[in-house]
């Protein structure tokens, strides 16, 4: 997996780009949670949690070569997510499943987003995959109808498909867009190697599962944090070491995306992200990033559509 730096990465904030040997490149954008509460547990055992996505301008890309015969493959393994549990390829044989369609099609990853980070690589992939599915082989389902197939997969990956940066409340599926939230830069910093096992982090007994509803006010108003912190930073000790160095050096505090391993703090200026960055000790990943309120392929995958 590359871990290449983070860069501002307009270009892949653009639409799908056609290549002469008849593939098609699509981004997969990383997403943070720019807080996360948990505000409660339901009988069946889900949590119920409120927190604010904003997606990152930078993430994977997806190749997609279409296939006449319905074979769904990918080019090559990528490392650490084994073929059958690959959530582009469950993508792609829910939707031909679903939708009754009979081709195929070959897929290659350029993978830049950490396993385990926070950053929602899996989910934007997924979601990615089912954008571009749906339109490339015209298999017609709206917005709502392949948001609500992909939270089969994933929890985030409705929000990836609905295209905005949203507040999310429930179990994640109440999502409310915010279009007009800030997008500053950021200085995104996780220890290589660290993967975060979402499911221990919320076994923990000493994981809140009672903080009170907050607003947008209260998130503007620097209010809300990551309910997940101290439990993670307690499994994880290296999570914790690079939460206090972006305290001691970033102007604003580290937060925790996610249940994490990846950390951000808000910058004023790419410039100001940059030099922290050149100061991130060598042994952990680091990079800058702008924040974006709008999915790269939000208008491209529903070109008929009115803008969500």
């Amino acid at each position: 997996m590359s871990e290449a730096s983070l860069a501002p990465a307009t270009a892949e904030l653009a639409g799908p780009v056609w290549g002469g040997d008849g593939v098609l490149t699509a981004p997969a954008p990383a997403k943070l949670n720019r807080f996360l509460h948990i505000t409660g547990r339901r009988a069946d055992g889900m949590h119920e949690l409120q927190t604010l996505f904003q997606f990152l301008a930078w993430g994977d890309r997806l190749r997609f070569e279409l296939l006449e015969a319905p074979r769904i493959e990918r080019v090559a393994e990528v490392p650490g997510v084994p073929a059958e549990t690959d959530l582009i390829l469950r993508a792609a044989r829910l939707l031909a499943e679903r939708t009754g369609y009979g081709g195929g099609m070959r897929v290659a990853v350029d993978k830049h987003l950490p396993l385990g980070g926070g950053l929602g690589g899996g989910s934007s992939d997924a979601a990615t995959t089912l954008l571009v599915l749906n339109r490339l082989w015209g298999t017609g389902l709206g917005r709502a109808e392949l948001a609500a197939l992909g939270a089969e997969l994933g929890a985030d990956v409705p929000v990836f498909i609905a295209g905005s940066a949203a507040w999310a409340e429930g179990v994640g599926e109440r999502l409310t867009p915010v279009p007009e939230v800030a997008e500053p830069w950021f200085l995104v910093v996780w220890p290589r190697g660290v993967q975060v096992d979402t499911g221990r982090a919320f076994r923990d007994p000493n994981l809140t599962r009672q903080h009170p509803l907050v607003t947008i006010e209260d998130f503007s108003r620097g209010r809300c944090g990551n309910d997940f912190a101290a439990v993670v930073e307690r499994q994880y000790p290296d999570i914790a070491r690079v939460r206090e160095w972006l305290d001691r050096h970033a102007p604003t505090p580290g937060r925790l995306t996610g249940s994490g391993a990846c950390l951000f703090a808000v910058c004023t200026s790419r410039a100001e992200a940059v030099a922290l960055r050149s100061q991130v000790p060598e042994a952990w990943g680091a990079g800058v990033a702008r924040g974006c309120n709008r999915h790269p392929l939000a208008d491209w995958a529903f070109p008929d559509a009115a803008p969500a």
